[in-house]
């Protein structure tokens, strides 16, 4: 017993510390127990080892492991077709005009929507829609980028599938002899604890958060860029026939048209009763956003025969790259570059760097002339499209600088219906009960690739080599603390200290014990480790073990303290620019303020 808790508190300094990845940490802390408990075996009372190697690796085939990678190429999924994006620009057209509604919007759809779908990709989606709504406010980001954190692990809390935490509490539920989850067993109490939280996240936590940004937010800041590119009326163009009203074109949202060069003549804003026709060159400007958008929709939209055509490498092969296999990125003509004075279509990167230039971007100057009139210059920003290694392979040139933060996939508008029909499918399944929920999360996940949604080598980065490692790892911490008494005896530890005040007192202080250890190390690892203790307290005391596996569920989420204990919280760090001490000053009183709620809710709730 005791050699476990050394070893578990070895694990969580190291994972604390982070001096070695976390999956080697893991790896160790299995290989450990493996070594130890082979030479000091813990003897059943049929004589039998009861924690051999395969009982401590079992965590690699446990149902919840699979469960959560699983949903996690689904979100995967639901983010490369651009569902989620799609969706977030409907949330601000409905608080157009009132910036602050859209925020609210914003935090109980984010709320809602992480019920359901993993609540990384979720955050990673709204993250530059919240830096909108900031600038709109006239508020620095690091008001409201923290309560969009928040706001998406609350969320997560309502069912079982809202968050990983979840599934692994009922999966160790399960390997402890208990019976596990329901979709919906806890999501009475998961929507009162996260409407309380919601409130403090739009009511207080504003107040609470730093006013606080940096040099280099705003040097990276691409919602004020403006690119410039130019559109080709090619014989069936889908544009033909499309209406310009003011400077904007339908089918081309986001993006005004600055002129118009047709035959002989040239038009320029404001258009009236003017529509597109064939052979016209549209030169346009917009923000990075609607590029992307317009080039997945469709790809060939922005090649135009004045520089920026699609190009083939001197292989023959198209450049541009697969459908779902395009990302975009933007880089800077270096001081040095020997494209200085050349233009665009004549420099000669496109077919060097197999990336085709989309739009080009001079410190917000207004053209008026053709594209391929335009001589580059040092400091120039283009923007580009090609396959992931080709853009890696920029790190390498010396024209242009890449800007790393700038790669972004782009996404698979065209299988947008399958991926979103996909996730409900599964939603449907896990909640209906019709088929187990590992099995509806592996059928979804499979289904990503032979329905063009994902590409394998897409599906497989989805799968977080930390998750791999850490829950086997908790999971077989937490089969050595039951089968040493470690849990016993911890469990009985907590009932001496607080047993006589009743089950409701001791659940509300293990509660909170829990969720204090939820913001120090993992709140996954944290999950596995307290659910045996939670069960131990339960059977000691007479009391329903779900009830105390419940506390965990909801404890262990509560990791809004440190930026260690949730993934969403290190994602808004950078966008928000915190510093450790403001999660503990926003996220602290949200921590007690859960507590609180269902210290009073729980007892009354359950019957205790």
């Amino acid at each position: 017993m005791w050699v476990t808790f050394g070893v578990i508190r070895v694990a969580l300094v190291m994972y604390a510390i982070e001096r070695i990845p976390e999956e080697v940490t893991s790896i160790v802390v299995i290989c450990l127990l493996m070594v130890f408990f082979s030479v000091f075996p813990v003897a059943g009372t049929d004589s039998k080892n009861l924690l051999p190697p395969e009982r401590l690796l079992a965590g690699f085939a446990n149902p919840a492991l699979i469960t959560v990678l699983a949903l996690l190429v689904v979100g995967q999924g639901m983010v490369r077709t651009g569902v989620l994006e799609r969706g977030a620009g409907l949330i601000v057209q409905l608080g157009k005009g009132n910036p602050w509604m859209s925020v609210a919007i914003t935090m109980t759809v984010v709320l809602v929507i992480s019920a359901f779908l993993n609540n990384i990709p979720v955050v990673v989606i709204f993250i530059p829609i919240m830096q909108t709504l900031a600038t709109q406010l006239g508020q620095r980001e690091s008001k409201v980028m923290m309560g969009l954190s928040f706001a998406a692990v609350l969320g997560g809390m309502t069912t079982l599938i809202g968050s990983g935490t979840n599934l692994l509490v009922s999966g160790a539920m399960i390997e402890l002899g208990e019976e596990g989850f329901g979709f919906f067993d806890f999501t009475i109490p998961g929507v009162v604890l996260a409407s309380v939280g919601l409130l403090y996240v739009l009511f207080i936590n504003p107040h609470l958060l730093p006013d606080r940004t940096s040099l280099a937010s705003r040097i990276m800041d691409r919602s004020r860029k403006s690119f410039l590119t130019q559109i080709e009326i090619g014989r069936s163009h889908r544009l033909i026939g499309a209406a310009i009203h003011g400077s904007f074109v339908d089918g081309l949202p986001g993006l005004r048209v600055r002129r118009i060069f047709r035959a002989e003549r040239n038009f320029v804003p404001p258009f009236t009763d003017t529509v597109v026709q064939e052979r016209d060159q549209l030169l346009v400007v917009g923000p990075r956003a609607a590029l992307t958008a317009a080039t997945a929709a469709d790809p060939a939209l922005l090649h135009s025969a004045t520089g920026l055509a699609p190009e083939h490498a001197p292989d023959g092969d198209d450049i541009t790259g697969k459908l779902g296999e395009r990302a975009v990125a933007e880089v800077m003509v270096t001081p040095y570059s020997a494209m200085i004075g050349s233009y665009i279509g004549k420099a000669g990167f496109q077919r060097r760097s197999r990336c085709n230039v989309l739009g080009i971007e001079r410190r917000n100057h207004v053209y008026r002339s053709a594209i391929s009139d335009v001589a580059l210059e040092a400091g120039d920003v283009l923007l580009i499209m090609g396959r992931d290694d080709d853009i890696k392979a920029l790190r390498e040139n010396s024209d242009v600088v890449l800007m790393e933060w700038s790669a972004e996939a782009l996404p698979h508008l065209r299988g947008a219906k399958r991926a979103a029909l996909t996730f409900f499918a599964v939603i449907a399944l896990a909640a209906t009960g019709l088929i187990p929920i590992v099995a509806a999360a592996l059928i979804g996940a499979i289904a990503m690739v032979p329905m063009g949604i994902l590409n394998i080598r897409e599906a497989t980065r989805a799968i977080d080599s930390k998750i791999v490692t850490m829950i086997p790892a908790a999971l077989a911490l937490g089969a050595a603390m039951q089968a040493t008494g470690g849990a016993d005896y911890l469990a009985h530890f907590v009932i001496t200290g607080f047993g006589d005040s009743g089950p409701a007192v001791v659940l509300s202080v293990f509660f909170l014990l829990t969720a204090v250890m939820a913001n120090l190390i993992s709140s996954k690892a944290c999950a596995v480790l307290f659910t045996p203790i939670a069960i131990g307290i339960a059977h000691q005391m007479g009391v329903d073990p779900m009830i105390f596996a419940v506390a965990v569920v909801f404890a262990a989420n509560c990791a809004f303290a440190t930026p260690v204990g949730y993934q969403t919280s290190l994602l808004v760090m950078g966008p928000g620019h915190y510093r450790f001490g403001d999660f503990v000053r926003a996220g602290a009183p949200l921590v007690i303020l859960l507590w609180l709620t269902f210290t009073l809710f729980a007892p009354w709730y359950y019957g205790l």
